[in-house]
This record gives C-alpha cells, sequence and structure tokens, in this order.
C-alpha cells in the first residue's frame, strides 16, 4: 500500500534565511505557480498573474522568473492579448556588475581613517573593471584593492539595464484594457528530482519492507512560493546513461499501476502545495511497504572461455517483486535502492546498494549488493578441440559461361567445422548452511550462430540465445562442481 504524502526539507547548516519567511515570500511576484519537474535537469513552470493591462501596445514586467529560464520556450496565455516583443534581463545587480556598468563614470571614494574614524571623500573616473578595478583620481591612476581597509564606493544613481530579480520583459498587444489573469509558462534548469529506496530485508522471514523517498533540488537562484508540484517519471528528449546493478533474474512487468500518466511517463505529485526554496532539498516519501515476499541469492556471470587462476566471489542477490500481488504493487521510478539487514542485536546494518531503471508494475527485480566472502565460483576451460562433421552442406549455385559456352549452373559445397569446448565450474561454500549458485555462462550466440550444448551435469535453462544459466546446489561446508560442453561455429 502507498503512504500518505511525508515532506521534508533539507537545509544547508547556517542557511536557514533560504527557507523563505512569510515576508520574504510575501514580496515575491509571482502569482499562482505550477511547477512541472522532470528528471533530467529540466523543469516546466506555469505562472499565473493577475495584471492589470492598457488597450494596445504596452511594455509588462514579470520579475522573479527562474534564473535559468531557456527564453525561447517562453509561452504567454492571456485574453484578447499577442506578443510583440519579449526579452529576458538576466543581468541582474551586483557589486560587481554596478562596477561593470561604471566603467567611464565618475564615482565617489569614501575613505575611513582606522585611527580617528574620519571620512574623506574624492572622486575617481573608473577606467577599467576586468580582474580589478583601475580608477583614476585626478592626474594618478590607482588600483581598488580589495585589502580589508575601510574604503567604500559611492554611486549616483542605478543603471537602468540592472535587475535586482531575474525579469521577463514582455511587449504586449491587448485588445481591450482591464484585469486579467496572464499566464507565462516557460522552461528552466536548475530543477531536478531522483528517487531513492531503502530495503530492509529479514533472511529469516525472507521478506523486504521497502520506503520510497523522492529527493527534489533547486540548484537555481529562484525560489518558487507555493507551487504545485508535479514529478515526471522520464525524460523527454533525453537519454539513460543511469549504471544498473541488476542480477540474472531480472524481468520487466506488464502490470498497469494506477498512477496517472503523461504520455509514456508516470506522474509523482506531492499532493500538497509547497515553496521550493533556492539552494534547497526537499524530500518526499511516496512508496512505504512492509512484509514483501522476497529472497537472498547467489549470482555468478562468466563470459565466454573466461578461465580463472584463482575462484572469485560470487555476487550476492536480493530478488523481489513490484507486482501488485505478493510485491510492492507499484510502478517505481529509476533510482539507488540501499539495502539493509539486522546483525545479532537487531540493529539495521547497511549491506550493499545498486541502481534501477524505470520498473513496471508486475516486475521481479534482482538487485546486486556486494560479493559473497563465503560462496566463490572457478570457471575453467578443460578442452578445446576442432571438429569436422560427417556431412556437407550446399552453401550455393551460380550460373556461369565461358567463351561463349552455353549457360551452366554450378554448385559449391562445402564441410561443417565446429570447436567443442569444454568447461567447468568449481564452486565452494564455506557458510554453515547450504546455498544455490546461479552461474551463467554468457557468450554463447556473440558472434555466431548454431551453438549447441552437448553435454552437461545438470539441467540448465537458456535464458537468450547468448546466455545459459544453471541453478546449482552447493553444501554447507562444501564444494560442487558444474560441467558442460559448448559445439561452436568458431
Amino acid at each position: 500500500m502507498r503512504s500518505t504524502l511525508v515532506l521534508l526539507a533539507v537545509v544547508p547548516a547556517g542557511a536557514w534565511a533560504q527557507a523563505v519567511p512569510p515576508s520574504v515570500a510575501g514580496r515575491s511576484a509571482q502569482g499562482d505557480v505550477a511547477v512541472t519537474i522532470y528528471a533530467n535537469d529540466t523543469a516546466l513552470i506555469q505562472d499565473t498573474r493577475q495584471m492589470t493591462l492598457p488597450a494596445g501596445i504596452s511594455r509588462q514586467e514579470f520579475p522573479d522568473v527562474s534564473s535559468e529560464i531557456r527564453p525561447a520556450t517562453v509561452r504567454l496565455s492571456a485574453e484578447g492579448t499577442t506578443i510583440v516583443e519579449q526579452n529576458y534581463d538576466y543581468d541582474l545587480l551586483s557589486p560587481r556588475a554596478l562596477m561593470e556598468k561604471a566603467v567611464g563614470q565618475t564615482i565617489t571614494l569614501v575613505r575611513t581613517n582606522p585611527a580617528t574614524g574620519a571620512e574623506t571623500r574624492e572622486q575617481a573616473r573608473v577606467l577599467a573593471s576586468n580582474d580589478g578595478v583601475i580608477l583614476q583620481i585626478g592626474s594618478r591612476i590607482e588600483v581598488l584593492r580589495d585589502d580589508g581597509l575601510p574604503v567604500r564606493v559611492v554611486f549616483d544613481s542605478l543603471p537602468p539595464n540592472l535587475r535586482a530579480r531575474p525579469t521577463l520583459s514582455i511587449t504586449l498587444d491587448a485588445k481591450n484594457a482591464g484585469r486579467r489573469p496572464v499566464t507565462i509558462s516557460y522552461l528552466t534548469g536548475g530543477l531536478s528530482w531522483s528517487a531513492d529506496y531503502v530495503a530492509l530485508f529479514d533472511e529469516g522471514k525472507s521478506t523486504v519492507d521497502v520506503q520510497g523517498w523522492i529527493t527534489l533540488g533547486n540548484s537555481g537562484g529562484t525560489t518558487y512560493v507555493d507551487a504545485d508540484a508535479l514529478l515526471v517519471a522520464g525524460g523527454p528528449g533525453g537519454n539513460s546513461s543511469r549504471s544498473l546493478g541488476l542480477a540474472p533474474g531480472t524481468r520487466p512487468g506488464t502490470q498497469n499501476a494506477g498512477r496517472a500518466r503523461l504520455g509514456d511517463f508516470y506522474l509523482y505529485p506531492l499532493g500538497h502545495r509547497t515553496t521550493i526554496a533556492a539552494n534547497q532539498q526537499k524530500q518526499v516519501s511516496f512508496l512505504s511497504v512492509g512484509g514483501v515476499a522476497a529472497r537472498k541469492l547467489y549470482a555468478f556471470r562468466n563470459g565466454w572461455m573466461g578461465s580463472d587462476q584463482e575462484p572469485r566471489s560470487a555476487d550476492t542477490v536480493i530478488g523481489f517483486s513490484t507486482a501488485r500481488e505478493g510485491g510492492l504493487g507499484d510502478a517505481l521510478p529509476a533510482g539507488t535502492v540501499r539495502v539493509y539487514m539486522r546483525d545479532a542485536t537487531g540493529q539495521p546494518q547497511f549491506v550493499g546498494e545498486n541502481g534501477i531503471g524505470h520498473t513496471p508494475m508486475g516486475s521481479q527485480l534482482a538487485i546486486k549488493t556486494g560479493e559473497a566472502f563465503d560462496v566463490k565460483v572457478q570457471p575453467a576451460v578443460d578442452k578445446r578441440e576442432k571438429i569436422l562433421a560427417d556431412e556437407w552442406e550446399r552453401t550455393a549455385r551460380y550460373r556461369i559461361k565461358v567463351q561463349g559456352a552455353p549457360t551452366r549452373t554450378v554448385e559449391e559445397s562445402r564441410s561443417v567445422t565446429y570447436w567443442r569446448t569444454a568447461m567447468r565450474y568449481v564452486l565452494t561454500n564455506a557458510r554453515p548452511e547450504p546455498v544455490t549458485v546461479d552461474v551463467s555462462q554468457t557468450g554463447l550466440g556473440d558472434r555466431w550462430e548454431d551453438t549447441r550444448v552437448t553435454a552437461e551435469s545438470q539441467p540448465g535453462e537458456q535464458r537468450s540465445l547468448d546466455e545459459r544459466i544453471w541453478h546449482v546446489r552447493v553444501p554447507a561446508n562444501g564444494t560442487a562442481t558444474l560441467t558442460a560442453t559448448f559445439d561452436t561455429r568458431y
């Protein structure tokens, strides 16, 4: 079952002022804000403001837009109104920007005598503001140093093109004067989200408890006040490079999760309005399920003709289902699964983590958490030999004509050659209880076809053209040996 959404705000130490008290939030020029956040550092902002427009052409300003707005994506919607021109003023007011705009102009330097506290003023002309500020004071040239001495700069006025906040300026043409809702929509960077899962595995009961968290991050300099937030599981137009730690046995599901969709993506609404402050992270609980059937297993994958001088550890794998019945009962956004187990005192201890991709409901997950200390496998090539078949294979027919002679048909035949490879896998188990290891041989269909398994010490399962798997039982504090023989074209 899904839990009620729980919201946490994570603010860097010493930065509680970023939590936006009501006095600051009240000064925002934003209106009714809806934020749709994707997982690929892209968000759609829809900001509806109540504005009084004059009839005809007028210039309207929209302060407090995102500092990472993509101006080419701006769309405006207002009754009886069209856009004539738009400008994004991203040159924000700062001491550095103020000094850069003052190049060629006269400023006032106020110096304070550290001993007496007396102030002296003198006029200076700004010559340059690159890696430092160069001034002309009377007939001398001086560098304005940042050495801690009590000196401040006084400007007569602010440049007209510097903004205290990111501002979108739009020239509108309104058919009629009056007050109306005006909605601006645009894409922006600086907002993203990810999913994280905490899984507590009980080996004795063969169950797992899973808590799912959504982490929402705002790395931009704009705060979105009292926003209606919606998260989209998917990256429109993007591709995923997430490194996954899934073991053999992972299978995608075919069940439909009971969540709203946007095209081929699932939607995860926060369920309540929230302020997404600049440079802040929020965490939202979206999944809480306990007592789901799970099992620990061991897996070992061997490449074609893989042979090791020393035994290698098998992978430790935790397997469970996302199905409606007997599973988590939900579709899982891509994220990181962190697995815990209880020690002898009953305290949960971290045992490993790995990533999953977007996982439909009804999937079977097999998550690698690490390498087993006591369970090892040593693969070896016992024998490899060339064999010839006793049959001939007709491969092609050709119609040829030589020096004006009648056309005749020629058949070309060739023998079929195979290579026979005998593999041996020695498994050891130092644990006090028996274990089952899923031994997987890959590379069977990598560069050829007609691969044949002519002998095996126990029945295997062909997972794909490229992979065959055996479930090998290894006794407590004992060993087991698996053998298999493959006939291949090369």
